[in-house]
């Protein structure tokens, strides 16, 4: 029942794979849940108009994203057990600690990607022209405006998912006597994403209010519980929860084909037992 650790080069493009399926498919999802997080609302940042615009970062960013989620995430577990910490008791632990440590890397091309993304979306103005004004007024550190917040709503998100997704797999392994196929991996994908989507939606709201907030405002210096104290105070409950459902539906069909896609593509490569692709 033990899982096989793929070689670097299958979790890259098995996870550049399944990051750009899911971005591709369920981007207006992501747009309307940008646009009701915005502090602007729904309706001024563009309603159900432009569905599909920041597109075009989104797309280009996903691969790179996703397949260095997943080196970093399938490098960490491999060393883990080669320091003999994969018993079942530490398992959960090294999928947290695997996770964590593959967002923070990912979170480098992610928030660029984002920031452009989100802008365009709650915005009329094209990717190339926000970039260009983010890097005129704020350089390059101002592609990274909500890092922080980027990796604070990540962590907790993946420290709920992976060990839930992988958990999932093992009990449902367990209970047929072999490993899951990938369009089972692809619904344990889906509830684990989608429980920890919702769970994490206040972190999510603080970082789309960081990465849109006007370049000198209070909520643009990143301060994550200043900015979920102000909505709290504004919107109240509902406003922390802005979005939630979304959110939900986008990560849990996001989960699905996200894990789903990855599972399928690590399984064929590993099938393929090609010389050229090694670790």
């Amino acid at each position: 029942m033990s899982e096989q650790t793929p070689p670097l080069l299958v979790a890259l493009v098995s996870g550049g794979l399944a990051g750009t399926a899911v971005d591709a498919s369920l981007f207006p999802l992501d747009t309307i849940k940008t646009r009701l997080q915005s502090s602007d609302g729904f309706l001024k940042a563009g309603g159900f108009r432009g569905i599909y615009a920041g597109l075009g970062p989104a797309v280009l960013g996903s691969a790179p994203t996703a397949g260095v989620f997943f080196c970093t995430y399938e490098l960490t577990k491999h060393i883990s057990s080669s320091l003999g910490s994969a018993g079942n008791y530490y398992e959960p632990i090294t999928h947290m600690m695997a996770a964590s440590l593959g967002e923070v890397v990912a979170c480098l091309i992610r928030v660029p990607v984002e920031v452009v993304k989100q802008r365009a979306q709650a915005s009329r103005h094209a990717s190339t022209s926000i970039l260009r004004s983010v890097l005129r007024e704020e350089g390059v550190r101002g592609l990274y405006r909500g890092y922080l917040s980027t990796v604070m709503r990540e962590i907790p998100f993946s420290i709920i998912q992976f060990p839930l997704w992988e958990i999932l797999k093992v009990r449902w392994g367990q209970w047929q006597g072999r490993p899951v196929d990938a369009w089972q991996s692809s619904i344990c994908g889906a509830v684990a994403g989608g429980i920890s989507a919702g769970v994490t939606t206040p972190l999510d709201v603080a970082k789309t209010r960081i990465i849109l907030a006007a370049k000198d405002s209070k909520e643009a210096k990143g301060n994550i519980p200043g900015v979920l104290k102000d909505i709290m105070r504004t919107r109240g409950v509902r406003g922390l929860f802005a979005g939630v459902v979304p959110r939900v539906l986008w990560i849990s069909i996001g989960g699905a084909i996200f894990l789903g896609v990855y599972e399928k593509a690590k399984i064929s490569l590993l099938k393929l037992n090609s010389p050229d692709i090694s670790s």
